[in-house]
């Protein structure tokens, strides 16, 4: 019976310490936990980019259209004639700056004395004019549409003295016998500024 005593004392004591144990290593690792839950949220800069009132391609541009000319058929260049069009570019809802630059492709048939003007710049080929169609609206712009007017002019005549005239004279003649269309493609691209880093 001591033994069975003995026995019984014992496993109430490795219950108790068991207990004991239990108990305070669950105390001493315990610790709190709070969790807020919520959702991240951040609009899309919108991107708004529009040339000549379109976003895809815009209407071709009929130089000839630009004049008035009582000694000439409608439609038509010739020298003495002259013109403008506009290319209007409009970033007006677009939440980020807009860098813009206009590219001039395939020109094809162009009069030998055929000018370009832009912003005080006289030039040859349009494609001259490239440098100078190129720029940046800035998102927190207040002028948010560039309108860009380009002059051409054809000179009745051109140089400076008469043989000059003659030469110029005779490469006009040929031009109005061998050329039928004048044109050129136009691509105005529009790339969003890379934010500053911070």
């Amino acid at each position: 019976m001591k033994k069975t005593k003995k026995k019984i004392m014992l496993l109430l004591l490795f219950l108790f310490i068991l207990i004991v144990i239990i108990f305070l290593g669950r105390k001493s690792y315990s610790k709190y936990i709070t969790q807020v839950e919520g959702k991240g949220v951040i609009d899309v800069a919108k991107w708004a980019f529009l040339i000549n009132g379109q976003t895809a391609s815009i209407t071709n541009l009929n130089l000839s259209k630009n004049y008035q000319a009582s000694t000439l058929k409608e439609n038509h260049m010739a020298p003495g004639t002259k013109g403008s069009f506009d290319i209007v570019i409009d970033t007006t809802g677009s939440d980020v700056g807009i860098k813009y630059d206009v590219t001039f492709l395939n020109e094809k048939s162009k009069p030998q004395n055929l000018k370009f003007k832009y912003d005080g710049h006289t030039v040859s080929s349009i494609k001259e004019l490239e440098p100078f169609l190129t720029g940046i609206i800035e998102v927190e712009s207040e002028e948010k549409v560039k309108t860009m007017t380009i002059e051409w002019i054809w000179p009745y005549e051109t140089g400076d003295g008469d043989k000059q005239k003659k030469e110029n004279d005779a490469k006009d003649t040929k031009d109005a016998q061998t050329l039928s269309q004048y044109e050129f493609d136009i691509r105005i691209s529009g790339t969003q500024i890379e934010p500053a880093e911070y």
